[in-house]
């Protein structure tokens, strides 16, 4: 028995060692991990900036019947984006848009996951302004404010308030969908592994390695917005 577990164990610190030690083969999972962080953030401050004004337009188009066309434009984005794989999108900006063009591969990350991830933030946005009491529109045109007024200064810090938590889990979503980058050459975290088991072939330590430090940044990323939940829970009472 304490044979087969010393056996067990020399196997394994062997695997081991060919699989993150030797020739500095870990370096793949940190130049991975650090091209995913960083395509997730730029992605995520993309699809904030570019779903908030999608949301804006068709909410406004909503209420009030203005900007129709900007509106008509947003709708097909909206179902275009949303009914077609991120991993095609991917491939189309580029292997077909941005083909020609000699473009830092990470951008081209961004973009795409930027653009995938603006149609649910835009959703995500517009329910948030959707679910403001239509009397508090009322009461601040009754103090004298126009409509866009009373949308910045009375509506808007309501409603980025109540999606919040929602936009921490649209977060969590794209960290986890940037892991089909390597289908366009880019070494994130996933494609960091892959190298490795092409490497050793051996897929076991490799793929265990990747999907712990994922679930490690997922776990994080969940805690911080539950704190954020408990807090907006608090002020709500106060």
């Amino acid at each position: 028995m304490l044979d087969s577990i010393a056996a067990w164990f020399a196997d394994f610190g062997s695997s081991f060692y060919d699989n993150f030690i030797k020739d500095y083969r870990w370096k793949y999972l940190t130049t991975g991990l650090t091209n995913t962080l960083l395509i997730t953030l730029g992605a995520l401050i993309l699809g904030i900036v570019l779903g908030f004004l999608i949301a804006v337009v068709r909410t406004t188009h909503d209420k009030t019947g203005r900007l129709g066309f900007l509106n008509v434009i947003a709708k097909l984005y909206l179902t275009i984006i949303r009914g077609t794989p991120v991993v095609v999108q991917l491939m189309i900006i580029y292997f077909v848009i941005f083909a020609a063009v000699d473009i830092n591969i990470i951008l081209v990350a961004i973009i795409s996951f930027g653009l995938n991830s603006a149609a649910y933030v835009a959703e995500i946005f517009r329910s948030g302004i959707m679910s403001i009491d239509p009397g508090q529109m009322e009461a601040g045109r009754s103090l004298g404010l126009n409509y866009t007024q009373t949308t910045w200064k009375i509506i808007m810090p309501q409603a980025v308030k109540n999606v919040l938590p929602a936009l921490g889990n649209e977060m969590i979503t794209l960290l986890k969908e940037t892991s089909v980058a390597g289908y366009i050459g880019l070494q994130d975290l996933t494609k960091g592994g892959d190298i490795i088991r092409s490497r050793t072939y051996e897929a076991f330590l490799p793929l265990i390695a990747v999907a712990i430090i994922y679930l490690v940044m997922v776990l994080i990323l969940q805690y911080a917005v539950n704190c954020l939940e408990r807090r907006l829970r608090q002020s709500d009472r106060n």
